[in-house]
Order: structure tokens, then C-alpha cells, then sequence
């Protein structure tokens, strides 16, 4: 087992609020975000048209400055997220010179959805396949964490042309999609969607996602994560994915073809490390690099380590024999 060493990078410490020029299809409470990262990041979300059927949906993502001689980074988020979930690693990815995207998923992040599309996986994958076709056309590195990591797994080997390698963080893609939530009555999906928004919620979730997270950036990271949810057609979309069964990319896992980056943090409790081993396992043609003292977000909690490995992967001879690396 090859061992690499870095040193570890605290996460980083929510700055004092500035004026920042947001876009104005923002839900307004972003002005009341501390984050100084959460705020650049959102000043750059912009809207591109993506013909999905017989609808034109103005997409959020965050465009790069610039275009790179490697194959673009594109950068996906977890369930229920946004590209705010990137606001740490994305400028890192930036300074090291690769063409970055922030794209977020149909039914979740800052797009228009007033005339709301079906938001099932088959419309998920269409609408992504529609905005690479039509803005990124290269072969990508995409990255997926969390549930992120089974919609790059099926985007893959539904669309191999357009992925030349995959990033898979902290990777949710064991679930068998939204399980019994699928058969609920409309009327109590509605009630568990709008549990799901509030902000005792969301705090949880961020006290299991991280390690150690102080008080104070929890309260603004809760409000970064349920952003998006402001939105008036949110609940609509998240009760449409939930009753359509989800994500099970169980069976697709042995046909991604594509070179695989497994990243993951070993002290995360929502999905056990030993799933991590497993994927490695699945995935003939991967490498997986251990985080330790990170939870189940390292682009969030870890920054520079999980920017340093994605650069790296970019840069990597494809040939090169599958290990694991724990990073101590």
C-alpha cells in the first residue's frame, strides 16, 4: 500500500459579511450569508438556456474564466444541494489552471424551474447530456460527492463520450434509489419535503456530515446548504424526485469503463469507509485515497487535499495500477 503524505488543512473559517454584487435570481436571505467564499461563489452563478424537450430552462452553474488545455473539470453536487457546495474548492481548482465548472442538477440549486420539467432521473441525466452538448463539448472529469457520485455514474455509462474520468467522493451509490419514500401519498411526501428544508434539520446534518464544526459556521454553513430551498417550485421538485424512485445505480457500477478517482473521508458517519473499499473493489480501474480526520464532505472540510488530488488525477497516466493511498 503507497502511502502519501500531506499536511492537514483545517476547514476554512466563515469571514465577515461584505458587499458582494449577487445575481438577481438569488432567493434574497444570500445577502444575509457570511461565508466570504458562499458569497464569491454565488456572485458568479449565472443562467444558460438548456433545451430540455419542449421546455427552455435557464440552468445555474459557474462558468470558468478561462478555458484550459486539459480535458474541464465539472463539478456536480450531493442530494439536495447546490454548486455553493463547491465555494472552497472550486477557486483552488481554478488556481491551479483547469478549466472548472460548477453545474447544479435539475430540481435542486438556482435554476428557473417555474414551468417545473419532471425532475426523474431520465430528465436529470437529459437536461446535464443538453448543457455538456451545448457549453462544455469535451470529454469531462466529472465529480461527483454523495448521491453526486451515482449521478456521475450513470451519466458515465449512459453518455461514456463525454466523460474521459470520474471523481468519486464520499460516494452514495449502494442506496436502492428513495426506497419506500417512492409509494408514500402525495400529501405526506409534501409534509417530509418540508421537513427536510428546516433548519433544525439541516444543522443535524451538518453536525454528522463534519468533524468538530464550531457553532457559529454551522449556523451560516445551514444556511448556505437550504439556499436553493427558498425557491417557491422546491418542494414541487423534490417530491417529484422522491416519488419517482431515485438513484440505484447498483447494477451500473460494473460497467462504468471510465479510470476512477475514489476519494473518501475515514471518519464519516453517514457512509461507512468500508463502502469506499468495496467501490474500489467494483471499480477494476480506480484508485482510492483515504482523508483521514475528515467527514463525509471533504471538498467542504479538506479543500486543498481533495483540490491537490482532482489536479493531480487530471494530470495522471491513465495506465497507472490501482492503489489505495491513505493521506496522513
Amino acid at each position: 500500500m503507497a502511502v502519501l503524505t500531506l499536511s492537514a488543512v483545517p476547514p476554512p473559517i466563515a469571514a465577515g459579511a461584505r458587499a458582494d454584487a449577487f445575481p438577481p435570481f438569488l432567493p434574497k436571505q444570500v445577502e444575509n450569508i457570511k461565508d466570504s467564499y458562499a458569497r464569491k461563489l454565488a456572485s458568479r452563478i449565472e443562467r444558460l438556456p438548456v433545451n430540455l424537450s419542449d421546455n427552455c430552462i435557464m440552468s445555474s452553474c459557474v462558468k470558468p474564466l478561462v478555458k484550459g488545455e486539459t480535458n474541464p473539470v465539472v463539478l456536480l453536487h450531493g442530494f439536495d444541494s447546490s454548486c455553493l457546495e463547491w465555494r472552497y474548492t472550486y477557486p483552488l481548482l481554478e488556481d491551479a489552471g483547469l478549466e472548472t465548472w460548477a453545474v447544479d442538477i435539475l430540481g435542486w440549486g438556482f435554476s428557473d424551474l417555474e414551468q417545473l420539467p419532471a425532475c426523474n432521473v431520465a430528465n436529470k441525466r437529459n437536461h446535464f447530456y443538453q448543457l455538456w452538448k451545448s457549453y462544455i463539448k469535451k470529454p469531462m472529469i466529472l465529480v461527483g460527492p454523495s448521491l453526486g457520485a451515482a449521478i456521475a455514474i450513470d451519466f458515465a455509462v449512459i453518455h461514456p463520450e463525454a466523460v474521459e474520468k470520474l471523481v468519486l467522493i464520499d460516494a452514495s451509490v449502494y442506496a436502492e434509489g428513495t426506497g419506500d419514500m417512492a409509494n408514500l401519498p402525495r400529501a405526506i411526501a409534501y409534509a417530509g419535503v418540508s421537513i427536510l428544508k428546516s433548519f433544525p434539520l439541516r444543522f443535524w446534518v451538518n453536525v454528522l456530515a463534519f468533524r468538530g464544526l464550531p457553532l457559529s459556521t454551522n449556523l451560516d454553513w445551514t444556511n448556505v446548504g437550504r439556499l436553493h430551498c427558498r425557491y417557491p417550485w422546491w418542494e414541487d421538485a423534490s417530491v417529484d424526485f422522491m416519488l419517482s424512485g431515485g438513484y440505484n445505480v447498483t447494477e451500473q457500477i460494473n460497467q462504468v469503463k471510465q479510470r476512477a478517482l475514489i476519494v473518501w473521508g475515514e471518519d464519516d458517519k453517514i457512509i461507512s469507509k468500508e463502502l469506499a473499499v468495496k467501490l474500489h473493489a467494483e471499480l477494476p480501474n480506480s484508485i482510492l485515497r483515504q482523508i483521514p480526520d475528515c467527514g463525509h464532505l471533504p471538498h467542504v472540510e479538506k479543500p486543498n487535499i481533495v483540490a491537490n488530488l482532482i489536479a493531480d488525477f487530471v494530470q495522471e497516466d491513465s495506465a497507472k495500477e490501482a492503489e489505495i493511498v491513505s493521506l496522513k
